[in-house]
C-alpha cells in the first residue's frame, strides 16, 4: 500500500475514533453504493451524519470547498439514499467533513457539521 494510501487510512480511522468520542455510534465504514464511496456513516441524537474524511499534512491545506465537488456530493447523496433505504431508517440526514491535520507526531480534527447541502 502507497504511504499516501496509510496516511489516508490512518485518518479515517483517528476520524472515527473522534466521532465515537463525542458519541456517535458508527454505522458503516467504507460504505460503497455504485460508483460512491462513503468513508464514514455515524448517528447521533437521530440524526444520520455522512462524513467525508479529508486527510492533510501541516503546510498542505488547500480550501476544502474545493475538495468536494458537485460530482461527489452528487455520489455522497446517491449512497446515503440508498443506505437510508436499505436499512429502512427514518433518520435527518447530514452530509459533514471531517478535516484531519498531521504536523509532526501530532493530529488535529476538524469537525465541520452540514458542510454542504444536497438539494
Amino acid at each position: 500500500m502507497g504511504k499516501h494510501n496509510e496516511f489516508g487510512k490512518r485518518g479515517e480511522q483517528i476520524a472515527a475514533d473522534f466521532l465515537i468520542d463525542k458519541g456517535y455510534n458508527i454505522r458503516a465504514r467504507n460504505y460503497r453504493f455504485q460508483y460512491a464511496e462513503v468513508d464514514i456513516i455515524a448517528e447521533k441524537d437521530g440524526i444520520l451524519s455522512v462524513v467525508e474524511v479529508k486527510s492533510r499534512t501541516h503546510g498542505f491545506l488547500e480550501d476544502i470547498s474545493e475538495t468536494v465537488n458537485k460530482k461527489k456530493i452528487r455520489l455522497l447523496t446517491l449512497a446515503a439514499n440508498e443506505f437510508v433505504l436499505e436499512n429502512d431508517l427514518d433518520l435527518e440526514v447530514r452530509f459533514d467533513i471531517l478535516l484531519v491535520i498531521q504536523e509532526k507526531e501530532k493530529y488535529t480534527v476538524e469537525h465541520m457539521e452540514n458542510a454542504f447541502y444536497y438539494f
